[in-house]
């Protein structure tokens, strides 16, 4: 069984509360995933951009559905969310501290959708908080707007001020953490405060619970249509997420390896070892619509038709275009018109002919 494959023993008699290492490792988990999986996709998009491109753009909201998925299985199932329970830990409502509920129990309604909604809305609004001040970076170094237009004063002081928000944010679990290792806190995250649960570990009893559950999941028998039907749904959304936390347990260290061997720390390190030669040009513009972009002229942009201004090439392909109209294209698509590749801001890259 998936959901308790990942446990080896029973709590221990120590009591039922986890060492802050449990904790953070459970959090660091699901932190590991995302990046590897966004590098997976971003592989695939640039190796068949036309096939594979809408899900590097559409990355973050296809994550946040998986996520949903997975969270809502494993909180309805284990009382946990799937990092949780990789670690053999669940989610009790905080209370007066009598008996402690089983695993299958599940949590109340108040707690689960509040757990459910932390868990994927957060982390999905952090992330796009981060993106957006990373474009609006990108904007304020490469934009073309009027230095003294009220747009850029506006992301300027929001810029200016959202590293003391976030330094803020960080601070605020920092706090928490120290309070947990110190005894002071029952909880290792605000974020658990704010569903009103606590992490205690499970015992002998939740994991017979748990077997005992699935065995008479997978035994029941509908024989209603109406049943059937919310019977082959819901076996369906449980056999999605059960592939999902499946291929998670089992590639879990393979995903957080490849989050080190892609971190910006290791770089460097990765740059000498894969040295390679420059690619060739791509091969696939003569047969796809694209190509119907580029103009017979050398000095005519592919994209307005008319003789470039501010002559600007993408880094990622190479074609050559005018300033302004890569920069609206790139904002827009954020891939390269002629090739489809992936593409940023940052690869603007400005040319200076002889005669400028």
């Amino acid at each position: 069984m998936a959901e308790v494959g990942a446990h080896l023993t029973a709590a221990p008699a120590g009591g039922d509360r986890p060492s802050v290492f449990e904790a953070v490792a459970q959090d660091s988990l699901m932190a590991a995933v995302k990046p590897a999986l966004q590098h997976l996709v971003k592989v695939l998009a640039e190796s068949n951009p036309a096939r594979y491109g809408f899900l590097w753009r559409w990355f973050d909201e296809i994550y946040v559905l998986l996520d949903l998925l997975l969270q809502q299985h494993y909180l309805a199932r284990c009382s946990a969310s799937f990092s949780e329970n990789f670690y053999s830990l669940k989610r009790i409502p905080m209370g007066d501290g009598r008996q402690q509920p089983l695993a299958t129990a599940g949590l109340p309604k108040r707690q689960h959708w509040k757990s459910l909604l932390l868990l994927v809305l957060v982390p999905y609004l952090k992330g796009k908080l981060e993106k957006l001040v990373s474009s609006l970076r990108e904007e304020d170094e490469y934009s073309i707007h009027p230095p003294s237009s009220s747009w850029k004063r506006f992301y300027r002081a929001f810029l200016a001020a959202y590293p003391y928000v976030n330094m803020t944010w960080e601070g605020w679990f920092l706090i928490q953490q120290l309070c947990y290792i110190l005894g002071k806190a029952e909880h290792h995250s605000p974020m658990l405060k704010l569903a009103g649960v606590r992490l205690v570990r499970l015992t002998a009893e939740d994991i017979q619970a748990l077997e005992t559950k699935w065995a008479e999941t997978t035994s029941n028998q509908t024989h209603s249509f109406t049943s059937r039907v919310q019977s082959a749904l819901r076996k369906a959304l449980g056999g999605i997420a059960f592939s999902l936390s499946t291929g998670l347990s089992v590639s879990v260290f393979f995903l957080q390896f490849l989050d080190w061997w892609y971190s910006s720390e290791n770089q460097e390190t990765i740059k000498s070892l894969t040295a390679l030669p420059t690619p060739p040009p791509p091969v696939h513009l003569e047969q796809e619509p694209s190509s119907a972009l580029l103009p017979s002229l050398k000095s005519v942009c592919p994209l307005c038709r008319k003789v470039r201004v501010n002559a600007t090439a993408l880094a990622t392909s190479g074609f050559v275009f005018c300033y302004r109209c890569a920069y609206s294209y790139v904002k827009a698509h954020q891939c390269c018109p002629v090739t489809g590749y992936a593409t940023e801001l940052q690869h603007l890259v400005k040319l200076y002919s002889p005669e400028s």
